[in-house]
């Protein structure tokens, strides 16, 4: 009786695809080992050179919160907010302590754009760079 089939499965898989991906691989590895150089020149400091020290760490800001008041960091209180006006000097004396002409701008995400405008407009009346802080 001749039950078998002449049809039969090969489970052998094709070396020649396997040989043809191992030879471009191989190629690529010694290309770009002759292409490297180890002569990138790198400007790095003498390891006698000591590096000036952080006499700040601490960037000024300034947080607007959600009823639109201000507290100024660092040295504010979060629970005793100011209005604006009460802050413009205060801002001023924290950006020339921290010798940096920048100031951080935080914000409350339901503060009105307003607030956060006169911020901005006290950055650009003193020519101090904005550094905008939000949340993603």
């Amino acid at each position: 009786m001749g039950l078998s089939t002449k049809n039969k499965i090969k489970l052998e898989g094709g070396m020649s695809s396997m040989t043809d991906l191992v030879f471009l691989l191989l190629i690529f590895f010694i290309i770009m080992s002759i292409m490297s150089n180890d002569t990138t020149p790198l400007d790095l400091p003498n390891p006698s050179e000591k590096l000036p020290p952080v006499t700040n760490k601490v960037h000024p800001t300034v947080v607007v919160t959600e009823d639109n008041r201000y507290v100024v960091m660092p040295g504010g209180d979060m629970n005793a907010p100011m209005e604006f006006d009460e802050i413009k000097e205060l801002v001023g004396t924290v950006v020339y302590d921290s010798g940096k002409p920048s100031l951080k701008i935080a914000g409350h995400k339901n503060a009105d754009y307003e607030a956060v405008f006169q911020i901005l407009a006290l950055c650009q009346a003193n020519e101090w760079d904005p550094v905008l802080a939000y949340d993603k």
